[in-house]
């Protein structure tokens, strides 16, 4: 079993089986107050799967101070169970999401982008094209910002429609993970994909009066 975290929009927590099966999922959709609901929804997550072998992270991109709380629950999650942790794109989840529910339609996807609000009047993208012989996204740009006036010309230049995203599925994140588990392959590194710098910063040291 496989515990899936994501922190990047909202804040979402599931449970699934190695195969696929969604055990539980609970989910958030406000922005902000991370902190204060995903210590409930991981209770309530991983009551149907209390021996989980993996945790799956979503990295982002995201804002600085939502993926934080997610990555920091994850780590401290997966070290008191002592099980591995799995870093996945959250990008990633998005577009397996979009790329199964497609494929149980017959729906032909194309190539597309997962568009996330970055804020300040700025997208994030990242652009997909099809499964792989994994069952994983073909992630054919890396994540990147855009000015929103921008985007849709950049989208365009990548001949890529665009999927805007509200929400990331941790069953997807988890459902990443276990594919990527039984590829023996790597999505993400350990480091986070934060959209822009903290707003808040150290103070500098008060200048010496002699």
């Amino acid at each position: 079993m496989i515990i899936g975290i994501d922190t990047s929009l909202g804040t979402a927590v599931a449970a699934i089986a190695r195969d696929g099966e969604i055990l539980a999922e609970e989910q958030s959709s406000n922005p902000l107050g991370h902190a204060e609901v995903i210590g409930g929804l991981l209770r309530r997550a991983t009551t149907a799967a209390p021996a989980p072998t993996h945790v799956a992270i979503g990295m982002g991109p995201g804002p600085f101070t939502g993926l934080r709380v997610g990555i920091a629950t994850a780590r401290v999650y997966a070290l008191g169970r002592g099980v591995p942790l799995v870093a996945v794109p959250s990008h990633d989840g998005v577009a397996l999401g979009v790329l199964l529910a497609d494929a149980l339609t017959g729906t032909e996807t194309g190539r597309f982008a997962v568009v996330t609000d970055a804020r300040r009047r700025e997208f994030a993208y990242s652009v997909y094209d099809g499964l792989d012989d994994d069952g994983l996204p073909v992630r054919v740009t890396e994540a990147a910002l855009s000015p929103r006036d921008d985007l849709d010309a950049r989208l365009e230049e990548r001949g890529a429609r665009r999927y805007d995203a509200t929400s990331v599925s941790a069953a997807m994140i988890a459902l990443a993970a276990a594919r990527a588990l039984d590829a023996d392959r790597t999505l993400a590194g350990p480091e986070p994909l934060y959209l822009r710098s903290p707003d808040v910063v150290a103070a500098h040291a008060p200048k010496r009066v002699s």
